[in-house]
């Protein structure tokens, strides 16, 4: 999706930001989307990380009751 901006597309967006935002408060706002960001990406971990185990919990069970048939 951003791939499609370019540089000219960004820098548009750069200054309305700056003129809609003001400067003080622009560093705030990327400061809340920089956590966000952090935060969604440490819960997809976490989500991607229970979905494996619970596969690998899966996957035992079916060796073991193959072992044991």
């Amino acid at each position: 999706m951003l791939s499609n901006i370019g540089v000219p597309g960004l820098i548009l967006i750069l200054v309305l930001a700056l003129i809609i935002f003001g400067p003080k408060k622009l560093p705030e706002i990327g400061r809340a989307f920089g956590q966000t960001l952090r935060e969604f990406k440490k819960s997809t971990r976490e989500l991607t990380s229970d979905v494996m185990e619970e596969f690998e919990d899966e996957d035992k069970k079916k060796r073991l009751n193959k072992v044991q048939d």
